[in-house]
């Protein structure tokens, strides 16, 4: 070993540390003991998600803070307030614990009716005591709100406190899911912080999605156009789309079939569009490949009746009635047509008929209702 040794390996040595120490891998608890959480939700086509992590009531040495958690001198307190650290001394709370809750949509959507863009953000908040502000800042990637720039905000919105039932621990949940809408509450000890989203667009988004997928192998059978084609008859959406849809699924070649359930939904997508003569003449074809099924023409007919075709779904009934005589469906469906046609006494005998042999409770309750409903004097220009 040379003079030089000993101090070359105290160099290495002390470059060894600093490089582990600058580069650390190992798994520790999270800062104050906070855990990390996420929660995610579908509304529609459209992913939320939001990243946090998540204090308790009880601080990290096991102080109990309730009662303490917001106001004034509170620990999160109302208003812009000095966080003690950066000069940051207007700043907002970040919602959480640690480094920025984060919140992410796979799609544009409305936040209390104003437009934010699909993307990520760093959630942040301004506590009130009547009035919260919820902050969208461009700026996801920070720990907590030290750094926080108003400059970057994407969104500002307002949104009023309520009361909860007591939270150990801060949480993030969706306590209201529609189809095209969810609010997401922010819930600690008794305070909830409910902000609404609403996707605007959401039919458009679930076609733009179908019409992607058709164009992959999911395309390359009849049942997945044929059932694109139902989501656009279903919604009253599309309709144009859902036709093409329809015609894939009986015409494309190689691909699509010309059975029953086919054949119906290209009919119903051709009335759907104005198309009375070819639907027609698509019904006629349905009727001749196979014997469809009880089931399957009386919900054809069902499906002929919520699109206004009255006449075209009793027909449907009666050839149902041809095929599958004297059955529950059969008897239930020319009841539901004659109803419709305003024709309440032969609706009454033929759902007496159906009575005796629906198959559950539930349905035999359903007739008995029908039967009472259509036995009581008709609505001044009303039918059903």
């Amino acid at each position: 070993m040379t003079p030089r040794t000993p101090a070359i390996l105290a160099l290495a040595l002390g470059l060894a540390v600093a490089m582990t120490a600058s580069a650390q891998t190992i798994t520790q608890p999270f800062s104050g003991d906070n855990p990390k959480s996420t929660v995610i939700q579908w509304i529609g086509p459209v992913k939320v998600s939001i990243d946090y992590s998540s204090p308790d009531v009880h601080g990290p040495g096991g102080e109990d803070r309730a009662g303490k958690i917001f106001g004034p001198g509170a620990l999160v307190p109302y208003g812009l307030y000095d966080l003690g650290f950066n000069d940051c001394k207007t700043c907002p709370w970040r919602a959480g614990a640690n480094e920025n809750t984060l919140f992410e949509v796979s799609h544009d959507v409305l936040i209390e009716g104003q437009k934010l863009k699909a993307g990520s953000y760093g959630l942040h908040m301004i506590a009130d005591a009547a009035e919260w502000t919820v902050i969208f800042s461009n700026n996801s990637t920070s720990w907590g709100s030290f750094t926080y720039d108003p400059a970057e905000d994407a969104l500002r919105v307002k949104v009023k406190p309520v009361p909860c039932e007591y939270r150990e621990w801060l949480t993030y949940e969706f306590i209201e899911r529609r189809p095209d809408r969810a609010t997401v509450a922010l819930e600690w000890e008794r305070t909830s912080i409910p902000i609404r989203i609403q996707v605007e667009n959401v039919d458009d988004l679930y076609v733009a999605q179908i019409k992607r997928e058709l164009r992959n192998r999911d395309g390359y059978s009849w049942i997945n156009w044929v059932a694109a084609a139902e989501y656009c008859l279903d919604k009253k959406t599309h309709l144009a789309d859902g036709l093409w849809f329809a015609q894939q699924a009986v015409g494309w070649e190689g691909i699509g079939v010309a059975n029953f359930r086919t054949l119906t939904t290209l009919a119903r997508a051709q009335l759907a569009n104005g198309k009375k003569a070819e639907a027609e003449k698509t019904i006629a074809r349905a009727m001749r490949p196979e014997d469809p099924g009880v089931l399957q023409l009386h919900s054809f007919g069902r499906g002929l009746q919520n699109q206004g075709e009255k006449e075209m779904a009793l027909s449907v009934f009666q050839t149902n009635a041809k095929l599958h005589p004297n059955t529950w469906p059969v008897n239930l469906g020319l009841a539901r047509g004659y109803a419709v046609m305003g024709d309440r006494k032969k609706a009454v005998s033929y759902a007496r008929k159906a009575l005796p042999q629906a198959p559950d409770d539930v349905n035999r309750r359903n007739i008995e209702n029908l039967i009472k409903q259509w036995e009581e004097p008709a609505p001044a220009g009303g039918t059903q």
